[in-house]
């Protein structure tokens, strides 16, 4: 299973990125997870350079490449002024008029459980898109306040076993498809 991993943050030290290693260090042998770098680096999106004949900018052309390869998306991101970021969106919107994102398989972490707005604008957004949740693995880890990086949070007792339930859960939704 490839599992294509989203950050919304472009913090150095961002606790959503470290959760998304986190979990690609806790992936089984048969899951490859690919966490997502190139969010910084996607231009603001246009709907006059996403037209039919337009040419579209590489990065743009990779990311939906990723996302037409893999068999589910976790994301991770933060909240600001009780929205989605918006290097997140600004992907997403490149994403609305792709095939490739329609029916992919959809998981959601928490990094901090404050940050439910987030979590409904994304719900939303990602539904209007079409996305397949699993609704089931969406976690929540206990991270708000703390500057974690990967191996902390692995060690972490509590955040590997909800990581571990995102992984059982796609595992589980690939042998479903």
């Amino acid at each position: 299973m490839r599992v294509l991993a989203i950050s919304g943050s472009l913090r150095k030290a961002s606790t959503n990125t470290a959760a998304l290693e986190a979990l690609a260090r806790l992936a089984p042998e048969d899951m490859r997870v690919l966490v997502y770098q190139d969010l910084a680096l996607l231009p603001p999106y246009n709907p006059d350079d996403d037209g039919e004949h337009a040419p579209k900018p590489q990065t743009v052309v990779a990311l939906r490449a990723m996302i037409a390869a893999c068999d589910a998306i976790v994301i991770a991101a933060p909240e600001y002024a009780h929205g989605v970021p918006g290097v997140l969106k600004n992907a997403l919107d490149w994403l609305v008029a792709s095939e490739a994102f329609a029916g992919k398989k959809v998981v959601l972490i928490n990094a901090s459980p404050r940050a439910y707005h987030a979590q409904a604008n994304l719900r939303e957004i990602l539904a209007t898109m079409s996305a397949r949740f699993l609704a089931d693995a969406f976690i929540s880890l206990p991270l708000t306040g703390k500057a974690l990086m990967a191996d902390e949070i692995v060690a972490d007792p509590t955040c590997a076993r909800r990581l571990g339930h995102v992984l059982d859960a796609l595992t589980e939704a690939a042998g479903e498809a």
